[in-house]
Formats: C-alpha cells, sequence, structure tokens
C-alpha cells in the first residue's frame, strides 16, 4: 500500500470529482505524477515543460539498457508541448519568451495562462456534469 495504491486512488478520486479540473504542466511532469495530470478535463503545458509517465533515464535504462540513451529516449517517447499537442493529449501550449521564464519575464507568462484559465473555466462550466465526467474519463482512457 504505497505510492502506486496512492496514486490510485488520486486517480479514482479526481475522475468523480464533478467540477471541472484543468492541470497545467509548468516543468518536468513526469512519473506516477504524471499520470494523476491525466485525468483532468483540459491539459496545458509551457512551450518548454515536458509531460510523461517516465523519465527518459528510465526509459532508456529499461529500452536499450542504458541509461546514457537518455536523449535518444526523450525524442521517442513524444514527451514535449509540441509533440503531445500533434499527439491530442494537451489542449493548449503557453508560449514562453525566448530566455525562459525568469522573474522579468513571469508576469507575461502568467497574463497569458490567467486568460486561457478564464475562457476555459467558463467554457468548462457550461457543460452537463455527466458528459464532463464521461469526456475526463474518455480522455483519460485514451492517453493510456
Amino acid at each position: 500500500r504505497g505510492q502506486g495504491e496512492a496514486i490510485a486512488k488520486n486517480i479514482m478520486e479526481m475522475s468523480k470529482l464533478e467540477v471541472p479540473i484543468i492541470c497545467i504542466v509548468i516543468g518536468e511532469g513526469s512519473s506516477g505524477g504524471a499520470l494523476a495530470i491525466g485525468v483532468g478535463d483540459k491539459i496545458v503545458m509551457l512551450e518548454n515543460a515536458v509531460y510523461s509517465i517516465l523519465s527518459p533515464e528510465g526509459f532508456a535504462s529499461i529500452l536499450y539498457k542504458d541509461a546514457s540513451k537518455a536523449k535518444e529516449a526523450a525524442e521517442n517517447m513524444k514527451i514535449t508541448a509540441e509533440d503531445l499537442k500533434k499527439l491530442e493529449i494537451i489542449e493548449k501550449i503557453i508560449e514562453e519568451p525566448e530566455e525562459g521564464v525568469t522573474e522579468k519575464t513571469l508576469e507575461k507568462v502568467c497574463t497569458e495562462l490567467k486568460k486561457y484559465l478564464k475562457q476555459t473555466i467558463l467554457e468548462l462550466q457550461k457543460e452537463n456534469t455527466e458528459k464532463l465526467l464521461e469526456r475526463r474519463y474518455e480522455k483519460f482512457r485514451k492517453i493510456q
């Protein structure tokens, strides 16, 4: 009854919440915690974030028996925001300044995120609860 059970229980409970769930990946979403992020009605990522259920090093260790092949594994895993948008796992990519998110650029990124959240919450609140839950379940199953 360790971490695996806690993750499974979290997924089960989140899947039944009768309110909209919007998940935001701002850096590196990986391992068991990434599974829970998949329960969201909408998933949004910052442009330079990555999202996967296994780290590239772990993937390389399992598949290639060599953790040093993490770069090759990451490319094959399709874990970038752009890859996941093409695969229809995430709905939106929030652009980041060229220099990345810093103290100086944080406000701009947060403004874009706030705008997306306001609009999306309004859209999701209009949906019938049963349809919302059904669509959430289907979305999560598609990711698996």
